[in-house]
């Protein structure tokens, strides 16, 4: 079995405290005293608590809390804008916490790009340069740079605007120049703390929906910090929720929705509506597929021993092309032997396995099981229109508030 790689990013038992006394708030933290008993005793601020997690390659990692529970000093720990009090941080197996100040700036430079909710663009230079200041700190020349911020101002949705200051933008379009700026660095990392927080709803989806696609094109290994729960589940792989300092759960958007540890976490996700986040392979089925050469009376064999409706017919490849019904193999006039290929039906409209539960409800036609695919077209499985309205009412009723 392929052993995991190892992880991007890799903090443990990450700990920042504020004040005046921090080893001495840190050692009754170490010994079991309460955040707020910390406080009581030495005036001191537990800003980040025993923050342990891992982040893999090309993996989107979001941080998820209310306003003061901790998640941008956890994110200015992890390049280390602020020292930690205790713990390690590792990039690619490198600590960061003992690396030198040279060594800092070298990874800032090359691995770690930072983008901030506030924009921190240079109002007197051009978009061009802003995208481009990074570059011209490393010593770029002006040719490469200038080359590479163009292609990055394209890669944003800025093309055309290269020329034009901060003062004549938007405030999406300011944020595009934050992202680009980010990505003309190639930074392998990106850190990105509340950036659409600042934005009118509209363009704050619009530009959500620039990070996805930039995203399945540019694989980079994000840590996203945000303080809007619905954000979270539309962008991260893996969500942390953060509360007082510590990380409550962490889990995919499914876990974090569908079994919540605790109330708090509960409270949160009560009234996200399930069927656009839980996803359709989280329901599918697997179920034997009929083969093109296969008989009409094999494959009423195959269908009679499911107790289904009909069967899927696949091709060599395992890509759906097809669909027997139980009622076309049992009419009175049905051929039996007649190849599968001249009785199926070609009418089917295999689903994205990655699509939302409620991009299923337009494929509940009638009583034939939707059929999923893998993003390569192969078959994952199917799911049954019933059990798709059951699961969901399921749902709903494992939560007493929504239950109410």
């Amino acid at each position: 079995m392929p052993q995991k790689p190892e992880p991007k990013i890799k903090a443990e038992g990450i700990v920042k405290i504020f004040g005046k006394e921090p080893q001495k708030a840190l050692e009754y933290l170490n010994s079991g005293y309460s955040r707020e008993e910390v406080l009581q005793k030495t005036d001191c601020v537990i800003g980040v608590n025993q923050v342990s997690f891992e982040v893999d390659e090309a993996e989107t990692f979001v941080v998820m809390g209310l306003s003061g529970s901790g998640k941008s000093t956890l994110i200015r720990c992890i390049n280390r804008l602020i020292m930690p009090t205790q713990g390690s941080i590792a990039l690619d197996g490198e600590d960061i916490v003992t690396a030198s100040t040279q060594r800092l700036r070298d990874l800032r430079q090359q691995k770690l790009g930072m983008v901030f909710q506030h924009f921190a663009l240079l109002p007197h230079k051009t978009v061009r340069d802003n995208v481009a200041y990074g570059l011209h700190v490393m010593g770029i020349s002006k040719e490469e740079r200038y080359a590479r911020a163009e292609k990055a101002i394209d890669e944003v949705g800025l093309t055309g605007w290269a020329d034009v200051k901060p003062s004549n933008l938007s405030g999406g379009m300011k944020q595009r120049v934050g992202i680009a700026r980010a990505l003309a660095i190639d930074s392998e990392i990106l850190l990105m703390d509340e950036p659409f927080g600042a934005l009118d709803p509209l363009i704050r989806r619009d530009m959500q929906d620039m990070m996805i696609d930039l995203q399945k094109k540019l694989r980079k290994t994000i840590i996203f910090i945000t303080h809007d729960l619905l954000e979270a589940l539309k962008l991260g792989d893996r969500i942390a929720i953060m509360k007082e300092g510590r990380f409550v759960q962490i889990g995919t958007p499914e876990d974090i929705v569908s079994k919540p540890k605790d109330p708090y976490v509960a409270d949160f996700v009560k009234d996200v509506d399930r069927a656009r986040v839980l996803k359709a392979w989280t329901l599918h089925k697997d179920q034997p597929t009929l083969t093109p050469d296969m008989t009409a009376g094999q494959a009423r064999e195959v269908i009679d021993g499911l107790s289904a409706t009909g069967a899927y017919v696949t091709d060599a490849d395992n890509k759906p092309i097809g669909v027997v019904e139980k009622r076309t193999v049992h009419d009175s006039g049905a051929n039996m032997a007649a190849p599968v290929a001249e009785v199926m039906k070609t009418d089917i409209d295999p689903v994205d396995c990655n699509a939302l539960l409620v991009d299923l409800f337009a494929h509940c036609r009638d009583d034939r099981p939707i059929v999923l695919a893998d993003p390569d077209g192969t078959m994952r499985g199917i799911v049954k229109p019933f059990e798709l309205f059951q699961r969901l009412a399921e749902l709903e009723e494992s939560d007493p508030e929504l239950a109410a």
